[in-house]
């Protein structure tokens, strides 16, 4: 469900995007493209990241209000996600139908065993990824900010490879 390559956007190359594998430029100075089925295969994880990254928020957003305020409500989701209540409730409607919440009439939103796990991993992954970019020298506002996007499309090698310079720093 993650990328596993990340690529790199920027940089002396202009704008464009380079594979960190290969580095190679064609003689008239781009990029070489990876092969088709690598490249095909990075867009489709990275589509199957955005679809995920939706439950992965609502999950996690649900454990951080359940332990805050013992309930996680429609409208308090709706509020801390920034959408309207009826956008919330479509996601909720789709994190029951694929087994990771349920809820009970005006008693509000609860995760099942599934989106407990996932919501803790997503927990896990964010604070990693917080970790390394405050290490690195992001403010830790931004780092914030930023883990909530980069968490959801980082492979787990990455993840492991951030665990490993974190450690090697001895921040971990």
């Amino acid at each position: 469900m993650q990328p596993a390559a990340i690529l790199a956007f920027g940089g002396a190359s202009g704008g464009v995007l380079t594979t960190r594998q290969s580095g190679k430029r064609s003689p008239s100075g781009t990029p070489a493209l990876a092969a088709e089925p690598a490249q095909a295969d990075r867009f489709s994880k990275a589509r199957s990241a955005r679809s995920a990254s939706m439950l992965e928020d609502y999950t996690e957003l649900i454990a951080d209000l359940i332990a805050a305020s013992g309930e996680a409500r429609t409208t308090d989701i709706a509020r801390r996600m920034g959408v309207a209540h009826p956008t919330a409730s479509k996601t909720i409607a789709r994190l029951k139908r694929e087994g990771l919440a349920r809820a009970q009439p005006y008693r509000g939103i609860f995760l099942t065993e599934a989106g407990a796990a996932m919501a803790k991993a997503v927990r896990q992954r964010h604070r990693l990824v917080v970790d390394l970019l405050v290490a690195v020298g992001a403010p830790r506002e931004a780092a914030e900010a930023d883990a909530e996007g980069i968490e959801h499309y980082v492979s787990a090698a990455t993840l492991r490879a951030f665990e490993a310079f974190l450690r090697d720093r001895g921040d971990r």
